[in-house]
């Protein structure tokens, strides 16, 4: 018992420097390609929720002109 509690000591300040060495290897974009990459993302997400109100609105009327005929 006493020995997975030594381990467990052991592994923590190994782990920390093994993130440590990660987070060194990440290479982070540049402005530029940060601000383009937001902008995708919002005319994306504009887009996107421009074709479900569409699609929504289709919908709608078409249920209401279903439940319309006599």
């Amino acid at each position: 018992m006493g020995d997975s509690a030594e381990k467990q000591k052991q592994k923590g300040p190994g782990f920390f420097s093994g993130v440590k060495a990660e987070f060194k290897k990440i290479i982070w974009p540049d402005r530029d390609k940060t601000l383009r990459q937001s902008v995708a993302v919002v005319a994306i997400s504009v887009v996107v929720g421009i074709m479900i109100a569409i699609i929504e609105y289709v919908a709608k009327y078409g249920v209401n002109f279903l439940t319309s005929i006599k």
